[in-house]
């Protein structure tokens, strides 16, 4: 079996919101466990190019598109993956298209290249990327955990409500603190 964590859209225009500090520590956290565990880890961000040709202007991602201006550019700092949680030049950055971490990507080429198996979750925002890629993933019947701590939402009923009723049915739901306890 070889697992590996997803660290999910973990970029500064999104893990630099007032609110998520606790998430990011704790997705530090387990990132430090996965290296020193010698796991794959594969970092995640949604990020578009200029005039944003991937997005059609009818669907709901044009809004967003049109309202975020130069910011969810490939090159914008917006979309670069925190400091906090900085990708060695080994591992790889998915660019993902829309909200699951596998839409728009070669995340499934990935994985399978690595021989993964099971996949460890963390991201903001829970009721967004997580989620679609909880379900998708689960699809994939790929394993999964889901580390509870290391996920953050703008609702935290919503993200309650995920991690202790929703997810539980495809995933483990762990603190990061717990997973880490039980490698190596």
């Amino acid at each position: 079996m070889t697992t590996a964590l997803l660290l999910l859209d973990f970029q500064n225009g999104i893990a630099g919101r007032p609110g998520f500090e606790g998430a990011v520590a704790a997705a530090a956290r387990a990132l430090d466990a996965a290296r020193r565990d010698g796991m794959p880890v594969l970092f995640i961000r949604v990020a578009f190019r200029p005039g944003y040709p991937e997005v059609a202007a009818g669907s709901s991602f044009g809004g967003r598109a049109a309202a975020a201006g130069d910011t969810m550019l490939l090159d914008s700092p917006a979309t670069q993956i925190a400091d906090a949680l900085a990708p060695r030049p080994d591992e790889p950055v998915v660019v993902k298209k829309r909200i699951s971490a596998f839409a728009g990507s070669d995340l499934e080429v990935l994985l399978r290249g690595l021989g993964v198996d099971s996949l460890v979750l963390a991201g903001i925002s829970t009721s967004g990327v997580v989620l679609s890629t909880v379900r998708q993933a689960a699809d994939l019947d790929l394993r999964l955990t889901v580390l509870a701590d290391a996920c953050a939402d703008a609702d935290e009923e919503v993200h309650r409500v995920l991690t202790e009723k929703v997810f539980p049915r495809q995933a483990e739901v762990l603190t990061a603190d717990e997973w880490t306890a039980t490698l190596g």
